[in-house]
Protein backbone atom coordinates (compact mmCIF):
# COMPACT_ATOMS: atom_id res chain seq x y z
CA UNK A 1 0.00 0.00 0.00
CA UNK A 2 3.01 2.45 0.59
CA UNK A 3 4.37 1.79 -2.90
CA UNK A 4 0.56 2.42 -4.31
CA UNK A 5 0.53 5.58 -2.41
CA UNK A 6 3.77 7.01 -3.23
CA UNK A 7 3.58 6.40 -6.44
CA UNK A 8 -0.07 7.99 -7.50
CA UNK A 9 1.61 10.61 -4.79
CA UNK A 10 3.93 11.50 -7.34
CA UNK A 11 1.56 11.09 -10.36
CA UNK A 12 -1.29 12.91 -9.22
CA UNK A 13 -4.40 14.32 -11.64
CA UNK A 14 -6.95 16.73 -11.04
CA UNK A 15 -10.96 15.88 -11.05
CA UNK A 16 -12.65 14.87 -14.60
CA UNK A 17 -8.64 14.32 -15.88
CA UNK A 18 -7.88 11.21 -14.17
CA UNK A 19 -6.84 9.36 -17.42
CA UNK A 20 -3.52 7.91 -16.63
CA UNK A 21 -4.41 7.22 -12.86
CA UNK A 22 -7.83 5.20 -14.01
CA UNK A 23 -5.57 3.37 -16.64
CA UNK A 24 -2.74 2.46 -13.56
CA UNK A 25 -5.57 1.43 -11.60
CA UNK A 26 -6.92 -0.90 -14.20
CA UNK A 27 -3.24 -2.74 -14.71
CA UNK A 28 -3.30 -3.12 -10.82
CA UNK A 29 -6.41 -4.86 -10.83
CA UNK A 30 -5.91 -6.74 -13.57
CA UNK A 31 -2.55 -7.88 -11.98
CA UNK A 32 -4.59 -8.72 -9.00
CA UNK A 33 -7.15 -10.87 -11.15
CA UNK A 34 -10.33 -8.74 -10.78
CA UNK A 35 -13.04 -8.50 -12.81
CA UNK A 36 -13.15 -4.82 -13.85
CA UNK A 37 -15.32 -2.16 -15.86
CA UNK A 38 -13.67 0.99 -16.92
CA UNK A 39 -15.47 4.18 -18.08
CA UNK A 40 -17.51 4.34 -15.04
CA UNK A 41 -19.04 7.93 -14.65
CA UNK A 42 -16.10 9.60 -16.86
CA UNK A 43 -12.30 8.27 -15.18
CA UNK A 44 -14.39 5.63 -12.89
CA UNK A 45 -13.27 1.66 -12.15
CA UNK A 46 -15.53 -0.76 -11.23
CA UNK A 47 -13.90 -4.00 -9.94
CA UNK A 48 -15.59 -6.89 -9.01
CA UNK A 49 -14.71 -10.20 -6.68
CA UNK A 50 -17.24 -13.06 -6.32
CA UNK A 51 -16.61 -15.38 -3.17
CA UNK A 52 -17.51 -18.94 -3.74
CA UNK A 53 -20.70 -18.81 -2.19
CA UNK A 54 -23.76 -17.03 -2.53
CA UNK A 55 -24.35 -14.08 0.02
CA UNK A 56 -25.28 -10.02 -0.67
CA UNK A 57 -23.79 -7.93 -2.72
CA UNK A 58 -21.47 -4.99 -1.16
CA UNK A 59 -19.83 -1.83 -2.31
CA UNK A 60 -16.69 -0.27 -0.99
CA UNK A 61 -16.12 3.29 -2.45
CA UNK A 62 -12.63 5.18 -2.85
CA UNK A 63 -11.64 8.35 -4.67
CA UNK A 64 -8.96 8.60 -6.93
CA UNK A 65 -8.73 12.85 -7.87
CA UNK A 66 -6.17 14.96 -6.49
CA UNK A 67 -6.25 18.86 -5.85
CA UNK A 68 -5.10 22.29 -7.96
CA UNK A 69 -2.23 22.92 -4.97
CA UNK A 70 1.76 23.01 -5.44
CA UNK A 71 3.06 20.40 -3.46
CA UNK A 72 5.42 21.84 -0.42
CA UNK A 73 6.43 18.58 1.43
CA UNK A 74 10.19 17.65 1.62
CA UNK A 75 9.58 14.14 1.06
CA UNK A 76 11.20 11.72 -1.89
CA UNK A 77 7.38 10.85 -3.17
CA UNK A 78 6.99 14.58 -3.22
CA UNK A 79 4.67 15.37 -7.13
CA UNK A 80 6.42 15.09 -9.62
CA UNK A 81 3.39 17.19 -11.73
CA UNK A 82 3.59 21.18 -11.10
CA UNK A 83 0.48 22.89 -9.35
CA UNK A 84 -1.14 19.04 -8.63
CA UNK A 85 -0.76 17.55 -5.66
CA UNK A 86 -3.12 14.99 -3.50
CA UNK A 87 -3.90 17.19 -0.41
CA UNK A 88 -6.52 15.15 0.96
CA UNK A 89 -5.60 11.78 1.30
CA UNK A 90 -7.36 10.07 -2.40
CA UNK A 91 -4.01 8.60 -3.08
CA UNK A 92 -3.85 6.83 0.27
CA UNK A 93 -7.64 5.79 -0.08
CA UNK A 94 -6.79 4.37 -3.36
CA UNK A 95 -4.02 2.34 -2.26
CA UNK A 96 -5.94 1.14 0.38
CA UNK A 97 -8.84 0.00 -1.92
CA UNK A 98 -6.51 -1.64 -4.35
CA UNK A 99 -5.28 -3.86 -1.16
CA UNK A 100 -8.97 -4.51 -0.10
CA UNK A 101 -9.38 -6.23 -4.00
CA UNK A 102 -6.29 -8.13 -3.12
CA UNK A 103 -6.95 -9.55 -0.22
CA UNK A 104 -10.43 -10.46 -1.52
CA UNK A 105 -9.02 -11.63 -4.84
CA UNK A 106 -6.85 -13.91 -2.75
CA UNK A 107 -9.45 -15.20 -0.39
CA UNK A 108 -12.57 -16.15 -2.18
CA UNK A 109 -13.60 -19.32 -0.03
CA UNK A 110 -13.46 -17.24 2.74
CA UNK A 111 -16.71 -15.16 1.89
CA UNK A 112 -19.95 -15.05 0.34
CA UNK A 113 -21.50 -12.80 -2.09
CA UNK A 114 -20.43 -9.55 -4.01
CA UNK A 115 -17.35 -7.42 -3.01
CA UNK A 116 -18.03 -4.33 -5.20
CA UNK A 117 -14.72 -1.99 -5.31
CA UNK A 118 -15.59 1.40 -6.47
CA UNK A 119 -12.82 3.96 -7.81
CA UNK A 120 -14.12 7.56 -7.98
CA UNK A 121 -12.76 10.09 -10.48
CA UNK A 122 -13.57 13.78 -9.41
CA UNK A 123 -14.90 13.76 -5.97
CA UNK A 124 -13.24 17.49 -5.21
CA UNK A 125 -15.73 19.20 -7.76
CA UNK A 126 -18.82 19.26 -7.73
CA UNK A 127 -21.27 18.18 -8.82
CA UNK A 128 -18.42 15.32 -8.25
CA UNK A 129 -18.17 11.91 -9.66
CA UNK A 130 -20.72 9.93 -7.92
CA UNK A 131 -23.61 10.90 -9.50
CA UNK A 132 -21.84 9.41 -12.75
CA UNK A 133 -21.29 6.39 -11.19
CA UNK A 134 -24.17 5.68 -10.25
CA UNK A 135 -26.20 6.43 -13.42
CA UNK A 136 -23.44 4.22 -14.67
CA UNK A 137 -24.62 1.25 -12.82
CA UNK A 138 -22.49 1.22 -10.28
CA UNK A 139 -24.84 0.70 -7.88
CA UNK A 140 -26.83 -1.82 -9.16
CA UNK A 141 -28.22 -4.71 -7.05
CA UNK A 142 -26.26 -3.47 -4.23
CA UNK A 143 -27.06 -4.42 -0.96
CA UNK A 144 -24.86 -2.11 1.47
CA UNK A 145 -22.41 0.59 0.62
CA UNK A 146 -19.14 1.72 2.82
CA UNK A 147 -16.31 4.33 2.67
CA UNK A 148 -13.59 6.10 4.49
CA UNK A 149 -11.48 9.18 4.23
CA UNK A 150 -8.34 9.26 6.27
CA UNK A 151 -8.66 12.67 8.38
CA UNK A 152 -5.18 14.25 9.94
CA UNK A 153 -7.40 16.38 12.75
CA UNK A 154 -8.04 12.68 14.11
CA UNK A 155 -4.69 11.24 15.56
CA UNK A 156 -3.53 7.84 14.38
CA UNK A 157 -5.12 4.59 15.97
CA UNK A 158 -8.57 6.80 16.30
CA UNK A 159 -11.62 5.61 14.15
CA UNK A 160 -14.70 7.75 13.97
CA UNK A 161 -18.12 8.63 12.78
CA UNK A 162 -21.64 9.20 13.70
CA UNK A 163 -25.28 8.34 12.59
CA UNK A 164 -27.56 10.57 11.02
CA UNK A 165 -25.76 13.87 9.34
CA UNK A 166 -22.37 13.73 9.51
CA UNK A 167 -20.81 16.28 6.64
CA UNK A 168 -22.47 19.43 5.80
CA UNK A 169 -23.91 20.90 2.25
CA UNK A 170 -20.99 22.69 0.52
CA UNK A 171 -22.57 25.35 -1.20
CA UNK A 172 -20.76 28.50 -3.16
CA UNK A 173 -21.76 31.85 -3.49
CA UNK A 174 -20.46 34.36 -6.33
CA UNK A 175 -21.13 38.05 -5.88
CA UNK A 176 -20.70 40.41 -8.75
CA UNK A 177 -20.98 44.12 -7.36
CA UNK A 178 -21.17 46.89 -9.68
CA UNK A 179 -20.63 50.48 -9.03
CA UNK A 180 -19.44 53.47 -11.00
CA UNK A 181 -15.45 54.27 -11.27
CA UNK A 182 -13.92 57.03 -11.16
CA UNK A 183 -10.21 59.31 -9.74
CA UNK A 184 -9.10 58.33 -6.70
CA UNK A 185 -9.02 62.41 -5.99
CA UNK A 186 -12.83 62.65 -6.59
CA UNK A 187 -14.92 59.92 -4.88
CA UNK A 188 -17.92 61.70 -4.39
CA UNK A 189 -18.32 61.45 -7.98
CA UNK A 190 -18.13 57.78 -8.00
CA UNK A 191 -20.09 54.66 -6.36
CA UNK A 192 -16.80 52.94 -5.18
CA UNK A 193 -17.14 49.29 -5.51
CA UNK A 194 -14.24 48.45 -3.06
CA UNK A 195 -15.92 50.39 0.11
CA UNK A 196 -19.58 48.99 -1.10
CA UNK A 197 -18.04 44.66 -1.18
CA UNK A 198 -16.69 45.86 2.34
CA UNK A 199 -19.99 46.44 3.73
CA UNK A 200 -21.14 43.49 2.29
CA UNK A 201 -18.90 41.21 3.58
CA UNK A 202 -19.99 42.80 7.30
CA UNK A 203 -23.17 42.76 6.38
CA UNK A 204 -22.91 38.87 5.12
CA UNK A 205 -21.56 37.80 8.70
CA UNK A 206 -24.71 38.88 10.66
CA UNK A 207 -26.75 36.29 8.43
CA UNK A 208 -25.17 33.59 10.86
CA UNK A 209 -25.40 35.89 14.16
CA UNK A 210 -28.34 37.25 13.52
CA UNK A 211 -30.67 35.31 11.66
CA UNK A 212 -29.55 31.54 12.08
CA UNK A 213 -30.92 29.88 15.35
CA UNK A 214 -28.00 29.46 17.79
CA UNK A 215 -28.42 25.52 17.79
CA UNK A 216 -28.37 25.07 13.96
CA UNK A 217 -24.57 24.37 12.51
CA UNK A 218 -23.81 27.32 9.80
CA UNK A 219 -20.90 28.84 7.89
CA UNK A 220 -20.83 31.36 5.87
CA UNK A 221 -17.37 32.22 4.21
CA UNK A 222 -16.25 34.95 2.39
CA UNK A 223 -12.82 33.54 0.69
CA UNK A 224 -12.03 35.83 -2.10
CA UNK A 225 -12.71 39.50 -2.58
CA UNK A 226 -11.64 41.00 -6.46
CA UNK A 227 -11.19 44.70 -7.08
CA UNK A 228 -9.59 47.68 -8.52
CA UNK A 229 -5.94 47.36 -10.63
CA UNK A 230 -4.21 50.16 -9.10
CA UNK A 231 -3.83 52.93 -6.29
CA UNK A 232 -5.26 56.19 -7.56
CA UNK A 233 -8.36 54.31 -9.12
CA UNK A 234 -11.41 53.87 -7.55
CA UNK A 235 -12.91 50.54 -8.62
CA UNK A 236 -16.34 50.02 -10.44
CA UNK A 237 -16.59 46.36 -10.43
CA UNK A 238 -15.86 44.04 -7.51
CA UNK A 239 -16.19 40.04 -7.14
CA UNK A 240 -17.02 38.45 -3.97
CA UNK A 241 -16.43 34.47 -3.73
CA UNK A 242 -17.56 32.27 -0.97
CA UNK A 243 -19.25 28.92 0.48
CA UNK A 244 -21.98 28.31 2.30
CA UNK A 245 -22.05 25.14 5.09
CA UNK A 246 -25.24 23.92 6.40
CA UNK A 247 -27.14 20.41 7.85
CA UNK A 248 -30.61 21.12 7.10
CA UNK A 249 -32.77 21.84 3.81
CA UNK A 250 -34.87 24.15 5.61
CA UNK A 251 -31.53 26.18 6.89
CA UNK A 252 -29.84 25.85 3.48
CA UNK A 253 -33.14 27.70 2.30
CA UNK A 254 -33.04 30.18 5.05
CA UNK A 255 -29.04 31.16 4.04
CA UNK A 256 -30.19 31.74 0.36
CA UNK A 257 -33.18 33.84 0.90
CA UNK A 258 -30.98 36.44 3.61
CA UNK A 259 -27.99 36.41 1.38
CA UNK A 260 -29.96 37.40 -1.90
CA UNK A 261 -31.61 40.54 0.77
CA UNK A 262 -28.39 40.96 2.17
CA UNK A 263 -26.92 41.33 -1.27
CA UNK A 264 -29.69 43.51 -2.77
CA UNK A 265 -30.41 45.67 0.01
CA UNK A 266 -26.68 46.65 0.80
CA UNK A 267 -25.72 47.52 -2.64
CA UNK A 268 -29.14 49.41 -3.02
CA UNK A 269 -27.90 51.34 -0.04
CA UNK A 270 -24.43 52.70 -1.52
CA UNK A 271 -26.43 53.41 -5.45
CA UNK A 272 -24.61 50.17 -6.42
CA UNK A 273 -26.17 47.04 -8.36
CA UNK A 274 -25.36 43.48 -7.14
CA UNK A 275 -25.54 40.19 -8.96
CA UNK A 276 -25.83 37.14 -7.11
CA UNK A 277 -25.22 33.85 -8.19
CA UNK A 278 -25.95 30.28 -5.63
CA UNK A 279 -24.51 27.48 -6.47
CA UNK A 280 -25.50 23.92 -4.60
CA UNK A 281 -23.23 21.25 -3.65
CA UNK A 282 -23.43 18.46 -2.38
CA UNK A 283 -26.41 17.72 0.10
CA UNK A 284 -25.54 16.64 3.85
CA UNK A 285 -23.83 12.98 4.53
CA UNK A 286 -26.50 11.66 6.14
CA UNK A 287 -25.25 8.12 7.50
CA UNK A 288 -27.77 4.90 7.75
CA UNK A 289 -28.66 4.95 12.14
CA UNK A 290 -28.40 0.98 11.69
CA UNK A 291 -24.95 1.02 9.91
CA UNK A 292 -23.68 3.84 12.15
CA UNK A 293 -24.83 1.49 14.84
CA UNK A 294 -22.48 -1.15 12.99
CA UNK A 295 -20.15 1.24 13.12
CA UNK A 296 -19.29 0.96 17.12
CA UNK A 297 -19.87 -2.49 17.42
CA UNK A 298 -17.09 -3.45 14.33
CA UNK A 299 -14.66 -1.17 14.97
CA UNK A 300 -14.75 -1.94 18.92
CA UNK A 301 -13.73 -5.62 18.25
CA UNK A 302 -11.46 -4.55 15.59
CA UNK A 303 -9.54 -1.35 17.31
CA UNK A 304 -10.83 -1.67 21.09
CA UNK A 305 -13.34 0.69 22.57
CA UNK A 306 -10.70 3.11 23.30
CA UNK A 307 -9.46 3.74 19.80
CA UNK A 308 -13.88 4.29 18.80
CA UNK A 309 -14.97 7.79 19.17
CA UNK A 310 -18.44 9.25 17.82
CA UNK A 311 -17.40 12.52 15.72
CA UNK A 312 -18.49 15.40 15.95
CA UNK A 313 -20.57 17.41 12.66
CA UNK A 314 -17.71 17.95 10.24
CA UNK A 315 -18.43 21.27 8.25
CA UNK A 316 -16.77 19.30 4.84
CA UNK A 317 -18.61 18.33 2.44
CA UNK A 318 -18.45 15.06 0.14
CA UNK A 319 -20.39 13.43 -2.75
CA UNK A 320 -20.59 9.72 -0.96
CA UNK A 321 -24.04 11.37 0.17
CA UNK A 322 -25.53 10.11 -3.35
CA UNK A 323 -24.34 6.96 -2.48
CA UNK A 324 -26.51 6.61 0.74
CA UNK A 325 -29.02 8.31 -1.02
CA UNK A 326 -29.47 4.93 -3.11
CA UNK A 327 -28.94 1.97 -0.30
CA UNK A 328 -27.86 1.78 3.12
CA UNK A 329 -24.23 2.58 4.39
CA UNK A 330 -21.69 4.49 6.25
CA UNK A 331 -18.69 7.24 6.04
CA UNK A 332 -16.32 6.70 8.55
CA UNK A 333 -13.28 8.56 9.68
CA UNK A 334 -9.70 6.94 10.23
CA UNK A 335 -7.08 9.33 11.98
CA UNK A 336 -4.05 9.75 10.12
CA UNK A 337 -2.47 12.53 11.85
CA UNK A 338 0.94 12.04 13.66
CA UNK A 339 3.33 14.43 14.52
CA UNK A 340 5.97 12.28 14.88
CA UNK A 341 5.79 11.78 10.44
CA UNK A 342 4.71 15.52 10.02
CA UNK A 343 0.62 14.88 9.45
CA UNK A 344 -0.36 17.41 10.95
CA UNK A 345 -1.20 20.11 8.44
CA UNK A 346 -4.49 20.49 7.34
CA UNK A 347 -6.46 18.55 4.11
CA UNK A 348 -6.00 21.24 1.26
CA UNK A 349 -2.67 22.17 2.50
CA UNK A 350 0.54 22.49 0.32
CA UNK A 351 2.41 20.24 2.83
CA UNK A 352 -0.55 17.92 3.84
CA UNK A 353 0.80 14.51 4.55
CA UNK A 354 -0.34 11.14 6.31
CA UNK A 355 0.55 8.50 8.92
CA UNK A 356 0.60 5.59 6.20
CA UNK A 357 -0.31 2.95 8.92
CA UNK A 358 -3.68 4.35 8.47
CA UNK A 359 -4.08 2.74 5.33
CA UNK A 360 -3.70 -0.54 7.07
CA UNK A 361 -7.09 0.01 9.84
CA UNK A 362 -9.09 1.55 6.56
CA UNK A 363 -8.64 -1.54 5.29
CA UNK A 364 -9.47 -3.72 7.99
CA UNK A 365 -12.67 -1.40 8.77
CA UNK A 366 -13.96 -1.14 6.12
CA UNK A 367 -13.39 -5.07 5.17
CA UNK A 368 -14.79 -5.73 8.73
CA UNK A 369 -17.93 -3.64 8.11
CA UNK A 370 -18.70 -5.80 5.23
CA UNK A 371 -18.31 -9.26 6.58
CA UNK A 372 -20.24 -8.30 9.63
CA UNK A 373 -23.15 -7.30 7.04
CA UNK A 374 -23.43 -10.40 5.13
CA UNK A 375 -22.77 -12.49 8.33
CA UNK A 376 -26.12 -11.12 9.53
CA UNK A 377 -27.52 -11.02 5.91
CA UNK A 378 -26.63 -14.71 5.95
CA UNK A 379 -27.93 -15.09 9.44
CA UNK A 380 -31.41 -13.76 8.72
CA UNK A 381 -31.88 -16.03 5.25
CA UNK A 382 -31.01 -18.81 7.23
CA UNK A 383 -33.50 -17.90 10.04
CA UNK A 384 -36.34 -17.38 7.92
Amino acid sequence: MVAWRRYLHQHPELSFQEKETSRWIADRLREIGCEVREGVGGYGLVATVHGTKPGPAIALRTDIDALPIQDEKDTDYISTVPGVMHACGHDAHTATMLAIAACYQSNRDEFAGERRLLFQPAEEVSPGGAIGMIKDGALAGIDAVYGVHLWTPIPYGIVATRPGPFMAAPDEIYIDIVGKGGHGALPHETIDAVFVGSAMVQALQSIVSRSMNPLDPVVVTIGSFHAGSTANVIAERCRLTGTVRTFNDDVRALVRQRLESVVSHTASMYGASAYLEYRYGYPTVVNDAKEAERFFKVAADAFGAEAVKESTLIMAGEDFTYYLREVPGCFMFVGAGNPECGATFPHHHPRFDIDERAMLKSAKLMMAMAEDFAAETLSGRIES
